[in-house]
Formats: structure tokens, sequence, C-alpha cells
């Protein structure tokens, strides 16, 4: 297995953050999983690939692990990030469907989660900390921008058809209203696309951590609906050059524009 995370360090005060679109599974986990569970359906495919190169002097950290071996967006207390509402847990025991992702008996285990926030979770976490106090330092303000995607049908989750793009800041209290009015900006403008403001998702535990305003530190998530930049939502969960290359302008747009907005924003840090 490679390393936990990859960092590339900029010297923007953006940094993206993907959690989500690792695929490594260690040996001994991978034999716990079900042939369903080997699938790794619920990865947010291609990503990284997606925002490559849009903001390229943004540090970027992204977990190589996949989130059936740990979720690296959530609590690692455990804590449900929407209570009462169906989701996956800190080591997922089904996918996003509600389907078994462990064979009969395999199934994580209090030691084995232990185990695992120890050799995958911290780590990622303690180098997402690490780039944000670098770059708050740099510029005064730090702008976590969480990368991720999902199928556009998961009844199981929500009813319907997801928006193109959910943009989630706990309601408003993880970044400055600057950075959430300027992001729905861009996403009502973009033609042909569908948006939401704290829906489905409000974001994920990794924004509403690390987020705080007030002390410099801002943090927004991007959930994008798979269909707007893949060939198909199911196996092998190609990747779409044409619907990409369209979805990249108004993302650029985003990651642009709340690059200019931090420099305004370090003035206003006490």
């Amino acid at each position: 297995m490679s390393a936990v995370c990859e960092l590339h360090r900029g010297t923007s005060p953006v940094i993206l953050a993907f959690p989500h679109t690792g695929t490594d599974v260690p040996a001994g986990i991978w034999e716990r999983l079900d042939g369903n569970g080997r699938l790794l359906a619920d990865t947010d495919w291609h990503i990284e690939r997606l925002y490559d190169g849009l903001l390229p002097e943004a540090t970027t950290v992204r977990a190589t692990f996949h989130r059936y071996v740990i979720d690296a967006n959530r609590d690692p207390a455990g804590t449900s990030l929407y209570p009462g509402q169906n989701t996956t847990g800190l080591v997922p025991v089904t996918d996003f469907d509600g389907k078994p992702i462990w064979k009969d008996g395999e199934g994580p285990t209090e030691a084995d989660i232990a185990d695992r926030l120890a050799r995958y979770h911290a780590p990622y976490h303690a180098a997402l900390a690490a780039e944000i106090e670098r770059v708050k330092a740099l510029h005064g303000v730090a702008i976590v921008y969480d990368c991720h995607s999902i199928r556009s049908r998961v009844p199981f989750l929500f009813e319907g058809r997801l928006p193109d793009f959910n943009i989630g800041t706990d309601t408003g209290r993880t970044c400055a209203p600057e950075i959430e009015a300027a992001t729905v900006d861009i996403c009502a403008k973009a033609e042909g696309y569908v948006h939401v403001l704290n829906g489905r998702f409000k974001g994920g535990w990794t924004t509403r951590h690390y987020g705080r305003p007030e002390a410099g530190v801002h943090t927004i998530q991007m959930e994008l609906s798979q269909i707007s930049h893949l060939a198909s939502e199911a196996p092998p969960f190609a990747y779409d050059d044409a619907k990409a290359e369209r979805l990249r302008v108004p993302l650029e747009a985003i990651l642009t524009r709340i690059e200019a907005i931090a420099s305004t924003l370090a003035g206003d840090q006490p």
C-alpha cells in the first residue's frame, strides 16, 4: 500500500482536500470485503483529475486509502453527520445503497476501527491540519475547499436526482459569507447545471471540524453529481472528457474567485 496521503504544497491561500478519491485497500482488509464491497463503488471517481491544474498554486491533500478502510471525512468519535438520516459511518458496513460490503463475520471490529484511526485517519488529518497552519501563516487566512462527488441517484440516501453542484457550509457556519455567496453565484450562472446550498449535503466532518472563520480558517464542501463528469455512474465509472472539460469551467471560476477573496479576508483578521 502507498503512503496514507499525497501532498502537494502550493503558495495559494486555497487548499484542495480529497478524502474520498483513494482506492488503496490493504490485502488483509481486501480479503474481508465481499464481492459488492470490492467494487469500491462509493469512490469519488476521478475527482483529483477533474480539478487538476484549475488552480496551479493550490495546496492539495489527497487520501490514498479507500473509504471502506476508514472514512477520512467522518468524525473519529463515530458521531453521525446527519442524525436521523441514512448515511454511512466511520468504517462503513454497507454501501450507499444500504447493501453489505463485508463477508459474513468479517465486518470491522472496535479494535479494527481503533487501528485504522491511528494508521490512516489521524495521519491524513495531521497532514491537512499542518497545511492549514502553514498556509494561514503565509496569508493570514486559509480556505479549505473539500472536493467530493456522488452518484446522482442514491435512493438510500436521498430522493430523486441530486443537483449537479451541492455546496455545503454547515448553514453558513464554516466560511465567510463572501466565499459562500461567490460559490453560489458562479454555480447559479453555470448554464445547464443545477445547484443547491446546504441541501442534503451540508459539509462533512472536514468542513465542520476545521471551519473557524473567526480564526481565519474557512471551509466549504463541493459535492458534485457524478453524472456531470462521468460517462456512466456504474462500473467502470469512466471519466467523460467532454463533460469534464465543460464542468471544469465553473469549477475554475469558483477557485479563482475564492482565492481572490482570501486577500480581503486577511485584512479582517485581528
